[in-house]
């Protein structure tokens, strides 16, 4: 049985942007991906609204991911498979980041998840980094409009996969650009309706199965 941790953030915990509270497991790519995996496999979910790479945000509260992630890999262990989805909520206008600035915090990341994963794990647990949907581009004058600026994200969302798919090769992970899959929900510009969720769902586990990891 492959343990399949999936570490993001609203995305992952499932927002629904219409509603705005928790879809469905159904409905979450992380449930989809769970039932085409089937009950000879466990996906756990690590999803946490606001989560950032490796930014601390006041306003937010405890939502940085770089320090959570260790502490997270030992509580959910053992691991077979992490599926690693982040980057979005630090294109908010706050930050004022670039994609290199997001690539370089993701490369923060993966080092620590690496070095964790080759000498407290036998490295053997495998990566798959996800590049995250587009944020903007839809949505505009949406409640999620101003903490973004969704006139400015689309082209920094563009670079983002390019610089992933480079660190994908570097620290030995597997990749997945899911702007190519999926799109934001007109209704926040953000979140993915259950619709898009089931794509990604389903893209994934494409994916982690070619990749030959169940």
């Amino acid at each position: 049985m492959a343990r399949i941790l999936c570490y993001g953030d609203s995305l992952t915990w499932g927002f629904d942007p219409v509603k705005r509270c928790r879809m469905d497991e159904s409905e979450r790519w992380t449930g989809v991906l769970q039932a085409l995996a089937g009950p000879g496999h466990k996906v756990i979910e690590e999803g946490q609204n606001g989560r950032t790479i490796a930014t601390d945000d006041p306003a937010e509260g405890e939502k940085n991911g770089l320090k959570y992630v260790i502490p997270c890999l030992e509580s959910q262990s053992p691991l077979d498979i992490m599926i690693l989805m982040l980057g979005s909520n630090d294109l908010k206008l706050k930050f004022n980041y670039c994609a290199m600035d997001i690539a370089g915090e993701m490369q923060i990341m993966l080092e620590k998840i690496q070095t964790h994963n080759r000498y407290r794990m036998g490295g053997k647990m495998k990566i798959l980094l996800i590049a995250p949907p587009v944020v903007g581009g839809t949505g505009f004058g949406t409640w999620l409009d101003e903490c973004f600026d969704f006139k400015r994200t689309p082209s920094i969302c563009k670079d983002i996969p390019v610089w992933y798919e480079k660190l994908a090769s570097m620290y030995d992970c597997a990749f997945l650009d899911a702007s190519k899959i999926v799109v934001p929900s007109e209704a926040d510009g953000t979140h993915l309706d259950p619709k898009e969720q089931i794509k990604l769902g389903n893209a994934v586990y494409e994916k982690i199965r070619s990749e030959g990891w169940i």
